[in-house]
């Protein structure tokens, strides 16, 4: 299995401070052939555009996460992440940005308020959004209609109906390991009734591993795992899988 584009990945993270150089050397002979590694904040947006410099397979996207919108936010995240973006050409997304009500919905005016600036952002200087969608289905589908920015909804975990409007909106459902789950069952219904060129593939890496790895430190070479699940549901070749969502992600983000 070759042509596996992972879109959306945290090589930041501290999960992988103690070998993270010999698995970035390692995973183009496991048929990686790009990634996109996402800030979450400032800090880690800036990490993010040094892999990418240093990896000519790795390219990055800068972004504040909602679960980073707290006491100590840095009120000039928007000039800064303008900064990043002027100065590195490396940089194909702004992300992982988004709404998170999960753990936290008494700050909704904020979070909604810093999705949308980025949102702005990205359509200002003509880059696709990695967009996170948790528990605010609703509220982030508001934005997206009114931005109309390209780009993916990360994890999707919305019914068949959202998918076909993120769809129409021209964006991409981004797949990743929840498919693979025993209790999968409104993504492995996403996946059957969606077209194969609107998905991209994604592990959320170190996060979220796949089944038979689920618990376990992930990293993009897990995606093979989601790629064999979209091929036995919809009874196609696991290559073709990966083919067309790298396919996708090329076009997305405009990498040669």
């Amino acid at each position: 299995m070759d042509n596996i584009f992972e879109t959306h990945a945290h090589y930041d993270d501290e999960a992988f401070d103690e070998d993270r150089e010999k698995l970035l050397e390692e995973l183009p002979k496991q048929g990686v052939c790009g990634i996109i590694t996402a800030g979450a904040d400032l800090k880690s947006s800036l990490a993010a555009t040094q892999l990418a410099e240093k990896y000519p397979y790795i390219y990055a996207a800068v972004g504040v996460h909602p679960e980073n919108i707290g006491e100590s936010f840095d009120a000039d995240y928007i000039s800064k992440l303008e900064r990043l973006l002027n100065s590195h050409k490396k940089i194909v997304a702004v992300g992982e940005i988004g709404l998170d009500y999960h753990f936290r919905d008494d700050n909704k005016r904020i979070q909604k308020e810093v999705f949308l600036n980025q949102v702005e952002l990205a359509n200002r200087h003509s880059l696709p959004v990695l967009v996170h969608d948790r528990e605010a289905h609703g509220d982030t589908m508001e934005i997206l209609r009114a931005t109309r920015p390209r780009g993916i909804v990360h994890c999707f975990s919305g019914s068949v109906e959202m998918a076909k409007e993120v769809v129409k909106l021209g964006m991409y459902l981004g797949i990743g390991g929840v498919v693979t789950f025993k209790n999968a069952k409104t993504i492995v219904e996403v996946v059957q009734e969606m077209p194969l060129d609107v998905m991209v593939l994604e592990t959320d890496a170190p996060y979220m591993a796949p089944v038979p790895l689920r618990g376990k430190r992930c990293d993009s070479s897990m995606i093979k795992y989601t790629a064999e699940k979209i091929a036995e549901i919809k009874n196609i070749d696991v290559q073709q899988v990966c083919d067309i969502t790298k396919s996708n992600a090329v076009k997305l983000f405009g990498i040669e």
